[in-house]
């Protein structure tokens, strides 16, 4: 096979093939290049954003400027679709919810030219759409947190909190006005007042109300299914969060608990699932059962800590892709910790300045003393690794630099209050191996102050 260079020229297909990583903030992407790069596998990055630590990798081979899904999904799909057939990839690994969406929609095209381990978009739906999520799960006898739409919703006396309907801002859920849509992230809402309802919330669609489960731990069941059956799995519960109520994981250990692998197969079952999923569920602290949050369909932010576990998902996830069957090792080490060093910044000084009325906040003196013994006593790290620096030296910078400039915005409002124009997606610039130049601005992880949000 031949790909073409970032010059034009042309270049003869080397090692055990090519697969693109898109370039996000969670080191998911820097995983994937670690896993697979040793292996001979040829490695690119696509992403909108010359910052992305994967860019910065020893790990990846070839970074190439993509338009933002954000911005228009559909033309992100097809620019995918064209870049794979160009360099000859072997297939693509989702690691956001755009990502999965976009492939999703044009599987079979996909399918012409690439391995395809993720699912069509009639299943893609069952996950993406919360209501039909939550009705596989009620098939499937997996226990939920009571959840119906808004506008259905009539006892305000409760605990509650209310989240998009939807996962990912795209046509088949939004309409062809998807790309203009925000549809919103989860927030809190105190018992005794409706809310002021949908003209407030700008979501672009009718969101869910939840009954609130009050416990900030989260439980994830990781699986790679091929076609209906399972391949490979893992589980984790997460014992930190960005903030002390929750969201994207700082600090997680490793478990093995028989009722939470139950419920992750039944309802993956119940889908008839093919490709990568995590099932995250809380556990409700009165009755010890498990139950569903939400599922995501690509790759989680912890990917690094799950490998780093023995449970190797992006090789997985390869074998699949390429030679259709898998060599797994089920056993892995339980009992483990790891860290985004990045997400405990964050969760200290949630600590410090945050309020969530519905979550208890933990002591400084003792949040500071927790995240200190377990670095000291689980030592792994997402991105800090010793023969691969970039991407946390870049990822550091990065989380600096918004600081700085949130702060400033905090400070001086009126000074940093400008005018914002259109983006126009950036055509398909590459360069081989080494980081990029910088310049762009970095792209933003979406809010998920959440009782999700790996």
């Amino acid at each position: 096979m031949q790909s073409a260079t970032h010059d034009g020229e042309e270049e003869a297909q080397t090692g055990a093939g090519r697969v693109l990583v898109p370039g996000i903030t969670a080191p998911s992407t820097v995983a994937c290049l670690r896993s697979l790069h040793p292996r001979d596998v040829y490695t690119v990055v696509g992403s909108e954003s010359r910052t992305t630590p994967g860019s910065v990798s020893t790990y990846c081979d070839r970074f190439v400027t993509l338009p933002d899904p954000s911005e228009d999904i559909e033309a992100y799909g097809e620019t995918l679709l064209a870049l794979a057939d160009r360099l000859s990839l072997d297939t693509i690994i989702p690691v956001r919810e755009e990502d999965v969406y976009a492939l999703a929609a044009n599987k079979d095209a996909f399918a012409e030219i690439v391995g395809t381990p993720w699912p069509d978009l009639d299943t893609l739906e069952q996950v993406q759409d919360r209501v039909t999520l939550f009705a596989a799960a009620e098939r499937a006898g997996i226990d939920m947190p009571e959840t119906r739409l808004l506008d259905e919703w009539d006892d305000w006396s409760r605990e509650t909190i209310i989240k998009p309907r939807y996962t990912v801002a795209a046509p088949t859920y939004l309409g062809a006005d998807a790309g203009q849509s925000d549809i919103g992230s989860t927030v809190y809402h105190e018992p005794g007042t409706p809310p002021t309802l949908l003209e407030d919330l700008e979501w672009g669609h009718v969101p869910l109300v939840q009954e609130y489960v009050p416990d900030s731990r989260e439980f994830g069941f990781f699986a790679l299914y091929d076609h209906g059956e399972p391949v490979a799995t893992f589980q984790h519960c997460q014992k930190r969060g960005y903030k002390y109520s929750g969201g994207p994981s700082a600090y997680r250990e490793s478990t093995a608990i028989p009722e939470l692998e139950e419920a992750g197969l039944a309802l993956l079952d119940e889908l008839e699932w093919h490709g990568l999923a995590m099932v995250e569920f809380l556990r409700d602290p009165e009755t010890g059962t498990f139950k569903l949050m939400e599922i995501n369909p690509r790759f989680w932010s912890s990917l690094p800590f799950t490998v780093q576990a023995g449970v190797d998902f992006p090789h997985y996830y390869w074998q699949l892709a390429t030679a259709g069957t898998v060599d797994v090792d089920p056993s892995y080490d339980v009992g483990i910790g790891g860290h985004l060093l990045r997400g405990e910044a964050c969760y200290l000084h949630s600590v410090l300045a945050d309020d969530y009325p519905l979550v208890e906040r933990p002591a400084f003196a003792q949040a500071l003393r927790d995240v200190a013994t377990s670095l000291v006593r689980e030592p792994r790290f997402d991105y800090a690794v010793a023969d691969d620096l970039g991407p946390f030296v870049q990822d550091g910078a990065t989380f600096l630099r918004t600081a700085v400039a949130e702060q400033v915005r905090t400070l001086f409002p009126k000074a940093t209050r400008t005018q914002t124009s259109p983006v126009t997606p950036a055509p398909i610039a590459e360069t081989d191996g080494g980081p990029p130049s910088a310049g762009h601005e970095t792209e933003g992880e979406r809010p998920l102050e959440d009782q999700t949000g790996q």
